[in-house]
């Protein structure tokens, strides 16, 4: 899958880029490609300023900030209201350990070939590393270690039953298709802890959204890029800072109301108001859908139709960091196979390339979302106790540690899109439509072909702003 790929070039990625780095100028020392030429999507040169508006862009993720970008280049006023203190949105480099920046976000770059996310790691010094290195050990809370020559079978049959479902004459969720075609009651407790976990490794972690409501037809309908995956090292705060730069940008300030009519729009904060022509609008699904931002007046009928069938999936991180390794080292992914299904199902060792005592446990879907419920010390007892089981040893404290809470983030409301049982991909061009003129929506959710990907934010921005400017 395309994460176990990304972990793969990540860890490699690390071991060339902080051999030697100096803690304060990671993101500066990781490399550059001196002299490269812009790529003709970015803007270098201003346009004249013929038909140039004032111009609101709500959110400074990667779609806002690609949108504001290039409606400033063409000469409009532009500014952007972001509802945290930082840009980024859920892309996110974490400074907590200074010795070793994280991305508690987005991490990888999916197939670097023609990505615009390679053109922009390169303006911005960034190093992208695309390597696949084989190395991963699953253990269970049964049987020890599990051989992939006993996974495997499972694995194939189950790719078996949902590509036959894909062409079935009604879509179903993933959990309905595989229960049925595997006659799910008459299943051995470990045979169906073994299935539940693939599943939960082949498919909630890489679309964070859970095996019953994933769309069968549906749940893996995007386009990619070729060339593999790559990090980027040492993360995304590299392309966020470029793109951010000598952009206009109102932080700590979100957005409570959008009233438009044929005169305008008027962008209301808790403390501020702005007024301007048109109006982009980038915030991700998971807040259009808890209705934090009101419509005066409401957005169309299809766009509310496409926010309420389009769903927000959960991919959490737990990053561990130890005193010492104490987990075997000839292995950078590591699965765990037990009775609580997802529950630390997957885990990252940094201790192999990077050299540091560092274990990074992920939750997906609704364990993803179930574990925001508990305290630091709840989750962080609970990965050790997955962990004590794996290696059957008393894991030691952890040194410090590092959370996220993406769903119940309230600036993000769950970590991407992805495509449930019934919601057909169309609507995510309903969701794209310009209204009036005046309202332009962009995001990784809008994006029909790259949705759930920083380059479907960044693309999708860029076609937000394309919209705007030719409404005029």
């Amino acid at each position: 899958m395309q994460r176990r790929r990304f972990i793969r070039a990540w860890l490699a990625a690390w071991g060339l880029a902080l051999g030697g780095c100096g803690a304060a100028d990671t993101r500066a020392e990781t490399g550059s490609r001196a002299g490269a030429a812009p790529a003709a999507w970015l803007p270098t040169v201003d346009a004249p300023a013929d038909g140039a508006r004032r111009v609101v862009v709500v959110g400074a993720g990667m779609a806002g900030l690609a949108a504001a970008r290039e409606l400033q280049a063409w000469g409009d006023t532009v500014v952007v209201i972001e509802a945290r203190d930082r840009a980024g949105g859920r892309t996110w480099t974490s400074a907590a350990w200074p010795d070793l920046p994280l991305d508690l976000g987005a991490s990888w770059i999916h197939g670097v070939d023609g990505n615009p996310m390679s053109d922009l790691a390169a303006l911005a010094g960034a190093r992208l590393v695309p390597i696949d290195l084989e190395a991963n050990r699953v253990f269970s809370s049964f049987a020890g270690e599990i051989a992939d020559a006993t996974l495997a079978p499972w694995r194939e049959r189950l790719e078996s039953i949902i590509s036959d479902a894909q062409d079935a004459d009604d879509d179903a969720s993933v959990h309905d298709v595989v229960a049925a075609s595997l006659d799910w009651e008459s299943l051995a407790d470990t045979d169906r802890w073994t299935v539940l976990y693939l599943l939960n490794s082949m498919l909630e972690h890489e679309y964070a959204g859970s095996i019953e409501r994933l769309s069968t037809y549906w749940y893996d309908d995007a386009g990619e890029y070729g060339g593999g995956d790559a990090f980027l090292a040492p993360g995304y705060g590299a392309i966020v800072d470029l793109l951010a730069s000598e952009l206009t940008i109102e932080y700590q300030q979100p957005v409570r109301q959008i009233r438009w009519d044929d005169a305008g729009v008027t962008v209301v904060s808790a403390g501020a108001s702005w007024q301007a022509d048109q109006v982009v609008i980038t915030v991700p699904l998971g807040v259009l859908r808890a209705g934090s931002i009101e419509f005066v007046p409401a957005l169309p009928a299809s766009h509310r139709a496409a926010i309420a069938a389009l769903e927000m999936g959960t991919l959490n991180k737990c990053y561990l960091r130890f005193a010492e390794v104490f987990w075997p080292t000839d292995a950078d992914w590591l699965g765990y196979i037990s009775p609580e299904r997802g529950l630390w199902a997957e885990w990252v060792s940094l201790a192999r390339v990077l050299g540091q005592p560092v274990l990074l446990g992920f939750n997906a879907a609704d364990q993803g979302r179930d574990i925001e419920r508990l305290s630091d010390g709840q989750i962080v007892a609970s990965a050790l106790d997955a962990l004590g089981t794996m290696f059957d040893i008393d894991v030691p404290q952890p040194l410090a540690v590092q959370i996220t809470r993406w769903a119940s983030d309230p600036f993000a409301g769950g970590s991407y899109s992805y495509n449930p049982v019934g919601a057909d991909p169309a609507l995510r061009d309903a969701l794209a439509a310009p209204v009036r003129d005046r309202l332009f929506i962009a995001g990784e959710a809008t994006h029909r072909e790259h949705h759930a990907t920083t380059h479907g934010a960044y693309l999708s921005g860029m076609r937000a702003a394309q919209l705007a400017r030719d409404a005029r």
